[in-house]
């Protein structure tokens, strides 16, 4: 049974017993295309009722489906309403009388150039006009910007940002690539025009003849800014957007910063980082909030931007003693507990999935769903995911399709290893909570997505039948 298109899938000689899908699902994990891998299926009631569950005790490699546990965590610690603030705080130098400023973060992700510049205008409106000494203060979050767990290749790209305090333009330096003529480089342009002085470019990319095969790679040197690029484009095609993590974030805020304090005329002296916390004599002069907790929760979840994850994870850590992903992670187990999850069925390590030390089991990331469900940001939470057919990660899945619309999920990917999990509203059955999820298969990334569509098309078709 070969993998094939879906299908649109209407009217009732469709319609699935529930003591049917055992079979149909196992003919789908019949395919040649899942000789070698694991599929594991999870399918309950919002009452938790089991409708069907293959291997749904067992644990799986979640990716980017972790990310239901700690946007969950977050959202039952903080609430909707919760905004996280970038501070400015200052005092007189006592040598020169001059302000000392210090730009307090606390990892606001949403943070932007237009931010910055909005403090900057803040402390102009106050007759600042020459800075001593602007510090910028990374003591809310403890540890290494980068999880010690993530690959080598994650953390050069912009999907692997660091997250840091003090959080500018998600950490990521985007660029463009556009196809040449054959036989060509890629012309590559960086979004910030400045950038191209800044970065060696080391590029061994291609333009090719229609035909060819498509894809590139972009990393970057962690020991300096040297920027590589591979792979092809065809001549003529749509260039190709792509982004590298910023090597040192903090430093490139303070940089920012600089420059926007000088384009409203305020001189700067002196730029430092610093983790020593900050004095009495310290006054607020200015901040930024973020917009609220109910809104930062849809990129992370609907599009899931994976720095957005940590940093809204590691607010449950802020000025931890310890790693504060270490210590966001230990309040989220009892929270977790409370929403009926199982802590023996999952393990966390980061806030993203990013990690390939997290492990989850079907019937766990089911449960987490059915917990929220039955909470008070029940609806918050459900609307923080993509829709199938219309937008997020899933606007390209179930086009014409009975689950277009009628599924809210989170979809995961990395290495091998694919997931699919949130809630179904069939067209002829009470609604469900759904899991499913594929590890170390062997094929292409569309292949793997098919497999789990299908599954999802033969869940969705389920009908109440008179017969057991």
């Amino acid at each position: 049974m070969a993998v094939t298109p879906l299908m649109l899938l209407t009217g009732p000689a469709l319609a699935l017993c529930p003591a049917d899908l055992p079979a149909r699902v196992a003919a789908i994990s019949a395919q040649p295309e899942l000789d070698h891998a694991r599929l594991g299926v999870q399918v309950e009631t919002l009452t938790g009722e089991v409708v069907y569950s293959r291997q749904g005790d067992r644990f799986f490699l979640p990716a980017s489906n972790i990310k239901l546990f700690s946007t969950a965590a977050v959202l039952t610690a903080l609430g909707p309403d919760y905004r996280i603030p970038t501070q400015i705080y200052g005092h007189a130098d006592p040598n020169t009388g001059l302000p000392i400023v210090r730009v307090v973060g606390q990892g606001d992700p949403s943070f932007d150039s237009d931010d910055l510049t909005a403090l900057a205008q803040q402390l102009h409106g106050q007759g600042i006009r020459h800075i001593s000494q602007l510090l910028g203060d990374e003591s809310a979050f403890g540890g290494d910007p980068t999880h010690p767990n993530w690959e080598w290749e994650d953390v050069q790209a912009g999907y692997g940002a660091p997250v840091n305090s003090l959080i500018l333009n998600g950490n990521a330096l985007g660029l463009t690539l556009l196809p040449q003529a054959i036989d060509q480089p890629l012309q590559v342009q960086w979004d910030d025009p400045n950038l191209g002085a800044m970065w060696q470019v080391n590029n061994q990319s291609i333009t090719v003849a229609p035909g060819e095969t498509e894809s590139v790679t972009v990393g970057r040197h962690l020991s300096g800014p040297i920027l590589r690029v591979s792979g092809q484009l065809i001549a003529g095609s749509e260039p190709e957007t792509a982004a590298i993590a910023v090597p040192n974030p903090g430093e490139s805020f303070l940089a920012a910063f600089r420059t926007a304090l000088t384009e409203q005329g305020i001189a700067v002296d002196n730029v430092a980082l610093t983790s020593t916390p900050r004095h009495d004599s310290e006054a607020p002069w200015a901040h930024v909030m973020s917009p609220p907790l109910q809104a930062l929760l849809v990129p992370a979840n609907r599009d899931s931007n994976n720095l957005y994850a940590e940093a809204l994870l590691k607010q449950l850590g802020l000025f931890a003693e310890q790693d504060t992903t270490a210590a966001a992670l230990a309040h989220t187990r009892p929270i977790l507990t409370d929403l009926g999850v199982n802590l023996d069925e999952v393990v966390i390590v980061d806030g993203s999935g990013l990690s390939r030390h997290n492990l989850a089991t079907p019937r766990a990331l089911v449960a987490v769903l059915r917990g929220m469900a039955a909470s008070p940001y029940g609806e918050i939470y459900r609307d923080s995911l993509a829709v199938a057919g219309v937008n997020g990660t899933l606007r390209n899945r179930f086009r014409e399709t009975p689950i277009a619309g009628q599924f809210w999920g989170k979809s995961g990917a990395v290495s091998r290893n694919f997931a699919l999990s949130g809630y179904l509203a069939p067209l002829n059955y009470e609604p469900l909570v759904v899991s499913v999820l594929i590890n170390n298969i062997d094929q292409r990334g569309g292949v793997a997505r098919q497999l789990i569509d299908q599954v999802m098309l033969e869940i969705a078709t389920l009908s109440p039948c008179d017969r057991p």
